[in-house]
């Protein structure tokens, strides 16, 4: 049975419907921006979800991730301020704020950021020198992620995070690097030392000063004491001196015997502890000196009596004698 062209036509026209109709819908994923065309000129941006646009006049232009993108900065040598040759690479973390912008400002998004990126990392890097480089990563990222962003807010891009992954200077430099710091490193230890056998030295002259000076009060305080004995010493000699002239004065012929007798005494104390080797015949009996101290007595008996006579009544003897006759010895007369 043949088919009329009336069925035929509607048919077709449905199966027109159903086209026009999918191509005027427009899913828009997640995390996603798509530009719409009319004629070739930018109108409106589709937002994630479905989306109707006019078929056969418009048309889907650029389709754009509004997620943030990882891009990779490849390797490259770079020339420091001192003339030191090394090489660095990074990440750079953008997401596109503005898809008109980012679609239709800039041909080839990424590969402008690279480029722009590449050439901002030689130009700070190349303005620092290697020691700086080397320690100051947080620096160049800071500097990096100004000059990138400030260039990329033209095309709806906002960079935000640009970090240097590595810095390799040549193997020759980073062997002097490290001699470098194993003598700064032993320059430090040596002060360290110096610092110490110094705060050392003062120690023990601050100890050795102050013994001396405590030595030194000793001695004083000891001479001091010393003196006030011997001052002490004197004054009760001359009080003994003075009590014995008075008793001597007053007649008292015991105080004669005493005072002639200690100094007797100490007399043939000195001579027997003399540093020499002759030999001395002393009187050494008990009797002898006695009689001595008897014979000085008499004498000051006679000197007390003046005119009066020859001694005191009563003629008093010694132990050896009658008074003021010493016994056979060095005294003895002939």
């Amino acid at each position: 049975m043949p088919i009329e062209p009336v069925a035929v036509l509607v048919g077709v026209v449905v199966l027109l419907a159903v086209l026009v109709v999918f191509s005027g819908v427009k899913p828009v994923p997640q995390g996603s921006r798509w530009t719409v065309e009319r004629f070739g000129r930018y109108i409106r941006t589709l937002n994630p979800g479905l989306n109707l646009i006019i078929p056969f006049l418009d048309r889907v232009g650029a389709r754009l991730s509004m997620m943030e993108t990882v891009l990779d900065v490849p390797s490259q040598e770079v020339i420091t301020a001192d003339n030191a040759m090394v090489t660095a690479d990074g990440v750079v973390f953008y997401q596109v704020l503005n898809p008109a912008q980012a679609a239709y400002e800039v041909n080839e998004l990424q590969l402008a950021i690279l480029q722009l990126t590449m050439t901002n990392l030689r130009s700070v890097m190349g303005s620092m020198e290697l020691d700086a480089l080397l320690s100051n990563r947080e620096v160049i990222n800071a500097k990096l992620l100004e000059a990138v962003d400030e260039a990329t807010q033209p095309w709806g891009v906002k960079v935000n995070r640009i970090e240097i992954r590595d810095i390799t200077p040549p193997r020759d430099l980073v062997d002097a690097m490290a001699r470098q710091m194993k003598a700064e490193r032993d320059r430090r230890a040596t002060i360290l030392e110096a610092d110490g056998d110094r705060e050392a030295a003062i120690k023990r002259a601050e100890g050795e000063k102050q013994a001396q000076i405590l030595k030194a009060e000793g001695e004083r305080e000891a001479a001091f004491r010393e003196a006030e004995a011997r001052e002490r010493l004197a004054e009760a000699e001359a009080k003994a001196t003075q009590m014995v002239s008075e008793a001597i004065a007053a007649g008292d012929i015991q105080a004669v015997n005493y005072f002639v007798a200690q100094r007797y005494v100490e007399a043939f104390q000195a001579l027997a502890t003399a540093p020499n080797q002759r030999v001395v015949l002393l009187p050494m009996e008990a009797s002898a000196l006695i009689g001595a101290l008897g014979g000085v007595a008499e004498l000051a008996r006679a000197s007390f009596a003046g005119g009066e006579g020859a001694g005191p009544p009563g003629g008093d003897a010694g132990p050896s004698g009658p008074v003021g006759q010493p016994p056979d010895g060095p005294w003895a007369r002939p």
